[in-house]
């Protein structure tokens, strides 16, 4: 590992938890499937967690984030 990554992990690790959640927010859609009533759908995250909408397909949501100038990261 190098002394570059090793600064950003320290960094990273040491941020407060109101920090890590702020983290970017206004940047980044986090994308994650789910079952609503048998079926599948995916919810868009803001980067604090919140639950911005609900869509019924994964290029639906990438499209969707993509459109409002978010950068889309898929959850497992």
């Amino acid at each position: 590992m190098d002394q570059k990554t090793i600064n950003r992990e320290y960094h990273l690790k040491s941020l407060t938890p109101q920090s890590f959640l702020a983290l970017g927010n206004g940047h980044v859609a986090y994308i994650r499937s789910l079952d609503v009533n048998g079926n599948k759908a995916y919810a868009i995250h803001g980067a604090d967690g919140t639950v911005l909408t609900l869509v019924d397909s994964l290029e639906n949501a990438i499209s969707l984030a993509r459109q409002n100038d978010l950068d889309p990261v898929t959850l497992q």
